[in-house]
């Protein structure tokens, strides 16, 4: 004879099934009952009002606000390029590291203090940490890089 299948881990996973499935059940009948003594359903319609909070009062029409699908940004806005940008593309900085082994390092921008990329293929002069640099800004895969890198005398 075949001895039985039943372990003891399975049968208390069992057990432990059927006691979630019973507490189910009680809690469901333990619903029906209040809802016959309470009569109260619960909030029948939610509605949003202009902060985003669920209400169960509908929001007044007169603070509705009109959005146009045109005006909606997924993500991070452009950033606007100002008149300074536009007409004169040459920048200023300060070499923050570069490891010429490696051949990039950053560069900080001195008008806005703002970290570029810069590879060696990008240079003009050789530079080393802490040199002042004029570059230009180009568009590379991870953002905005540092081109075109001279020293400033």
């Amino acid at each position: 004879m075949a001895r039985s299948q039943q372990t003891f881990g399975k049968s208390e996973k069992e057990k432990k099934r059927l006691k979630k499935r019973e507490d189910k059940r009680k809690k469901m009948e333990a619903r029906k009952l209040e809802k016959e003594e309470n009569g109260s359903t619960g909030i029948e319609f939610a509605y949003v009002d202009f902060n985003g909070n669920l209400v169960d009062t509908p929001p007044d029409p007169s603070q509705k606000v009109e959005v146009e699908a045109e005006d909606i940004v997924l993500g991070i806005p452009p950033k606007e390029e100002t008149d300074e940008d536009k007409f004169n593309p040459v920048r200023i900085g300060t070499v923050s590291f570069f490891d010429t082994s490696k051949g990039f390092g950053f560069i900080v921008d001195g008008a806005d203090q703002q970290k570029y990329f810069c590879h060696v293929s990008g240079l003009i002069d050789e530079i080393t940490e802490g040199n002042k640099v004029s570059f230009e800004l180009e568009k590379g895969q991870r953002g905005m890089n540092a081109v075109k890198v001279k020293l400033e005398k």
